[in-house]
């Protein structure tokens, strides 16, 4: 009997129980089920995070750690026989390649981006490079000079620094023991500025960039190609591997001195101009200035382009258009128009 008492009371609160949840409101019903959950919206703003842009350099169009403020530095740099394999031509951003005398030809090394510690074989200086030099807003680091050309410079054609004046100084000019003057003179590129200060020369600069696209080029297919300077030939092959032309002189690879390591390019830009010899010994005046036919080589492709002079640069154009150049390092091949890029030979 006890337990039927004890059974009749539990019932009945279960019932009462059951009664008042039935008496709830449904909305408030609804309220006491849910559990609140954060939202979006219910959450702070959070500020966006901002991506710093790229810093590339401005004649390479290659990522480097803060802008520069260096100022550029071109180096003439002797091309004779004798004077190969040179030593860091690959650090410099861009690099003309000419004829002076005869069928030889000198470079001038546009050094900005990357700084060696030296550069060399160093020779004497040309009214046309050290035009371009200043041109490119660069000082001009050469060895020697006729009469006429040292005035000219020091007159204010372009920042010069002579090694005629600093020779075997050890600090801007060294005379190495494994090969024999013209062809043993190095420049230190603390030595460089150094003296640059001493002559009262800006050493900060900053440049305004070429233009550079990463993007796929037109063209046809470009991947082994010779020309010549007279007797002396120039070959570049496109290494797929490595996305790049490496150069040859003569047959012998362009590499460096030290470590034999190849000189590898993005641009090659072979253009065609007026050349006259003025004098018996065979020095030259070349037209940089009027513009002309050109070849230019990237991603193993030939485009027929024009060339400029825009603001002093030497520029790749289509109908007025600038063509951009593809990141890296490039270099300039300045052949008379005889025969011109006519001459150009492309081996399948």
């Amino acid at each position: 009997m006890k337990w039927k008492i004890f059974f009749v009371i539990i019932l009945s609160i279960f019932l009462v129980a059951c009664s008042d949840k039935e008496n709830v409101p449904e909305g408030e019903r609804q309220e006491e089920a849910k559990t609140p959950v954060a939202t979006a919206a219910d959450e702070p703003d959070k500020p966006e995070e901002k991506t710093e842009p790229e810093i590339t350099a401005p004649f390479t169009g290659l990522p480097v750690e803060e802008e520069l403020t260096n100022r550029m530095v071109a180096v003439m740099v002797n091309n004779h026989p004798s004077a190969r394999p040179q030593t860091s031509l690959s650090k410099a951003d861009i690099v003309f390649e000419i004829l002076a005398e005869g069928n030889i030809t000198r470079f001038m090394a546009l050094y900005h981006s990357e700084i060696p510690d030296k550069v060399g074989p160093v020779r004497s200086a040309r009214p046309y490079y050290f035009n371009l030099a200043d041109d490119y807003g660069a000082m001009y680091v050469y060895h020697g000079a006729i009469y006429f050309i040292e005035d000219m410079i020091k007159t204010g054609a372009a920042d010069g620094l002579n090694g005629m004046y600093y020779d075997n100084d050890k600090v801007l000019f060294e005379r190495s023991s494994d090969r024999v003057a013209p062809h043993n003179s190095y420049a230190y590129f603390d030595g460089i500025y150094q003296r640059a200060e001493e002559n009262g020369y800006e050493t900060e600069q900053t440049y305004e960039s070429l233009l550079f696209s990463d993007e796929e080029v037109d063209g046809n297919k470009a991947e082994d190609i010779q020309f010549s300077y007279g007797n002396y030939t120039v070959r570049y092959v496109y290494d797929e591997n490595a996305d790049q032309y490496v150069r040859y002189s003569d047959g012998e690879q362009t590499v460096e001195y030290s470590e034999n390591t190849p000189i590898e390019i993005s641009n090659v830009l072979i253009l065609e101009t007026a050349h006259q010899v003025v004098d018996d010994v065979g020095r030259r005046e070349i037209d940089m200035e009027s513009g002309g036919d050109a070849l230019l080589l990237q991603k193993g492709k030939v485009q027929n382009v024009q060339w400029e002079r825009i603001d002093g640069r030497i520029i790749p154009t289509i109908d007025g258009e600038v063509v951009p150049l593809v990141p890296g390092k490039t270099w300039v091949n300045v052949i008379p128009e005889n025969p011109g890029i006519e001459g150009v030979i492309f081996t399948e």
